[in-house]
């Protein structure tokens, strides 16, 4: 490059991040690291096995710390205790408590990677922000716009998460590691010699743990889940055929932990809030072509009944829908039956490979 350009990346001490520092070098970026303390170590250590890649435990902030050393690149670590407990977990904590089940990873990245860090790269003067997600950016054979893309590696794959992202920043975005399969990424850290080649990926929710999710919620919030209890009944008849201890202990399409005994296998098919019935059925009455979303966010233009690729969970292949607006929401109708449409969930737009946007399941 005939100038050099700077960049601040987030860091969490993992292997995504930490090749995604080494390719910027190399590209002949200016790279300064960060890393967002989210919880305070020192009064409330997170359940979480150490050196595992969780962004959550004081060893990454370390081996983020070492990895820069390694480096040679400036590294700092910025306090987002209060900005991560108002933006990720109490969100997190309230959606149980309304019969949901929430995806804190999209809030983190909304609020903090990709607002909170973005003013920070404001405020150091850098030219783009990086990170090591699983993305690419191209641009839009609709718009001609700068867009988000699919990774190479399928299986890796995290536009998932980025639906919320303001379509203004994406061309101040880079993401170094979007054309790298993990394979192939663990190859060149080991080769370079970076300190966390091996580390293990990181698994489940950061702050969560070892902890049971309902655990936690009911940690954080006692006296609300001592009004969740309530009554299982058989769907669609509504003969009551046992008891919970509380409704934020189930979501949509579970089979194991229901405590009851039944002479076929039953799974949660819903869960009512308003007087905290867990309703159990079948699998065959689990599946459903029609769906709303609320607060959707769209990265690229749309045509009002278009036909697009919706992904209803992180994990879902996909399947083609067609988007309609109405009113201040949003209605797919599915090509197919699709298995536990979950609220809380996000229901994700993609034209091909390009993510174009994406809302809350309600």
């Amino acid at each position: 490059m005939s100038d050099k350009k700077k960049v601040l990346l987030a860091m969490s001490g993992g292997v995504d991040s930490s090749v995604a520092a080494a390719l910027l070098l190399e590209q002949g970026y200016d790279v300064i690291g960060v890393t967002m303390q989210v919880w305070d170590y020192s009064q409330n250590e997170c359940s979480i096995e150490e050196g595992n890649g969780t962004c959550c435990s004081s060893i990454d902030v370390d081996d983020a710390r070492s990895v820069a050393d390694h480096l040679d690149i400036p590294f700092y670590v910025i306090n987002c205790e209060d900005e991560f407990k108002a933006k990720v977990i109490d969100p997190f904590v309230d959606s149980y408590l309304k019969a949901e089940t929430p995806i804190p990873c999209v809030n983190c990245n909304t609020y903090l990677k990709f607002d909170h860090l973005v003013h920070k790269m404001r405020e150091l003067g850098c030219d783009y922000i990086a990170t090591g997600h699983y993305a690419q950016i191209k641009k839009s054979t609709v718009s001609g716009k700068s867009s988000i893309v699919t990774s190479s590696d399928d299986w890796k794959d995290q536009t998932y998460f980025l639906f919320t992202l303001d379509p203004d920043l994406i061309d101040k975005i880079l993401f170094p590691v979007g054309t790298w399969t993990k394979p192939e990424l663990r190859a060149y850290a080991e080769k370079i010699g970076l300190p966390v080649a091996a580390k293990k990926d990181s698994t489940g929710i950061c702050f969560v743990g070892k902890n049971d999710y309902s655990n936690f919620v009911a940690d954080a919030r006692p006296d609300a889940v001592k009004s969740l209890k309530g009554d299982m009944k058989k769907y669609p008849e509504g003969d009551i055929i046992g008891e919970h201890q509380g409704r934020h202990k189930f979501t949509y399409g579970q089979r194991k932990g229901l405590g009851v005994s039944w002479s076929e296998p039953l799974y949660v098919i819903q869960i009512d809030e308003q007087d905290n019935t867990v309703w159990l059925g079948e699998e065959k009455h689990l599946y459903s072509q029609k769906l709303q979303v609320k607060d959707v966010n769209l990265l690229d233009d749309i045509v009002d009944g278009e036909t697009l690729r919706v992904k209803i969970r992180f994990q879902h292949r996909g399947s083609e829908a067609t988007v309609v607006k109405t009113g201040e929401h949003y209605s797919l109708q599915f090509q197919e039956p699709q298995r536990a449409v979950t609220p809380g969930q996000a229901a994700v737009f993609y034209r091909e490979d390009q993510l174009v946007g994406g809302g809350w399941i309600i």
